[in-house]
């Protein structure tokens, strides 16, 4: 009898991992920032930047490239996606109010939030587990906040940058460029 279980929890667990690399990234359930579910359906045919954010970081200045990036970019089709994480070191400890309130008032930050995520470990997000689990093209944890995913308009995942990489970097914008070129 105990075979029979073991055999059987394997097959489920292989089950769910198999629907969990299926869905798309444009699937997975999310919770904006005001506490509204939704996804990331509505920007399917556009190129997204996910990044994982924090208010108290010393990367928290990035959101002013963020947004320059976003406003710079948002009519041709980029939008950059905000996902606060309070793993590393406790450096998003604010509500949901408070870090969007943060954000407007200290950088203007006008591109979609989300509630707060973790990125690593047992509770990851399916959205992070897409964008850095075994599946993925560029597995591995999150090392920190402002790590970066660029997405194609046909949902791959195209790049990973690490928290130094800045938004308006030369390599980060030609990619961003590229992936507005590709059909």
């Amino acid at each position: 009898m105990t075979k029979t279980f073991a055999t059987l929890a394997t097959l489920f667990i292989l089950l769910q991992m198999s629907l969990r690399a299926e869905t798309s990234l444009y699937e997975i359930p999310l919770v904006d920032i005001e506490g509204k579910e939704t996804s990331l359906a509505p920007y399917e045919s556009k190129v997204m930047l996910i990044v994982n954010v924090a208010s108290k970081c010393g990367f928290t200045r990035q959101y002013a490239g963020l947004e320059e990036l976003n406003t710079k970019y948002r009519d041709k089709g980029v939008v950059v996606l905000g996902f606060p994480c309070n793993q590393f070191k406790g450096q998003e400890p604010g509500t949901e109010a408070e870090i969007a309130e943060f954000c407007r008032l200290n950088y203007g930050v006008s591109f979609p939030l989300y509630s707060k995520i973790e990125v690593n470990g047992p509770n990851r997000h399916p959205l992070y587990e897409k964008l850095a689990g075994e599946a993925s093209p560029f597995p591995g944890d999150i090392t920190w906040n402002f790590n970066k995913f660029l997405v194609g308009k046909n949902g791959q995942i195209l790049a990973r940058y690490p928290s130094k990489v800045e938004p308006l970097s030369e390599q980060l914008v030609a990619d961003v460029e590229n992936a507005l070129a590709e059909s």
